[in-house]
């Protein structure tokens, strides 16, 4: 079986052969540009749940993608297997028939005919962030979500998911965030901030005195001030909100 690094670019020498960008591939494939980005970069092992996804748009066999078969060789499938034991005449009646069915197929059109893989990518839920009184998370979620496409923005870094009203009525609990992830995020901007080792998503703010708070956006949720006794991580700013 082939390596990370093999399949990565066994895929590369693919694309560059068919003239597809990663872009294309990544919405042929079906997920986000950015996850795309992390496997190229091999910062993400590839998805070995997703290589007939690949395989498809590649034009090459799951198989050879992963390596357990040497060649690029799909099997015969069990139609061709039964045509081929057929007597000639009994062919020819297949060959019709199959005519046939193609040519009123080719006459439908089904209601369900747009393909939701094109409409939709698949990305990873990688964080939890409270909009209230914070969140502990020990381990990644990497839960697979499936997005509309036309929701997601053309750059970030991360997805997490909200629990939580306090930045209500602008994001809702269970609310997916786009993140860019940044050590610094701008005065009355939205961030994702871990405080004391909660996360929370709030908007950062400073009072006339100087000192910073963050600050919710239903008010009945009080401002959260950071003083120097508290451990403070800017982990990125919120660059996109999906709601179901």
């Amino acid at each position: 079986m082939r390596t990370n690094d093999e399949i990565i670019l066994l895929i590369q020498e693919n694309i560059d052969e068919k003239g597809i960008s990663m872009s294309e591939l990544a919405r042929r494939v079906g997920i986000a540009k950015s996850t795309m980005s992390r496997y190229f970069n091999k910062t993400r092992e590839f998805p070995l749940n997703r290589a007939d996804d690949f395989a498809r748009v590649l034009g090459i066999t799951p198989e050879y993608l992963l390596g357990i078969q040497k060649e690029n060789k799909k099997a015969p499938s069990e139609i061709i297997t039964i045509y081929e034991k057929l007597e000639q005449p009994r062919q020819e009646k297949v060959l019709d028939y199959a005519k046939e069915q193609l040519a009123e197929q080719s006459k439908v059109v089904s209601i369900f005919s747009k393909s939701e893989d094109n409409d939709y990518i698949t990305d990873y839920v990688e964080g939890l962030v409270a909009a209230g009184h914070g969140t502990f998370q020990e381990d990644n979620l990497h839960m697979e979500v499936k997005l509309r496409a036309d929701d997601v923005p053309e750059e970030y870094d991360t997805i997490a998911k909200v629990a939580g009203d306090s930045m209500q009525p602008l994001i809702e609990d269970n609310d997916l965030l786009f993140i860019k992830v940044t050590s610094q995020v701008d005065i009355n901007n939205i961030g994702i901030f871990q405080i004391n080792g909660k996360n929370f998503v709030k908007k950062l703010k400073r009072d006339y005195d100087g000192d910073w708070y963050l600050q919710s956006l239903n008010n009945s949720y009080e401002e959260i001030y950071l003083t120097a006794d508290d451990d403070i991580r800017t982990i990125g700013e919120v660059v996109g909100i999906y709601s179901e």
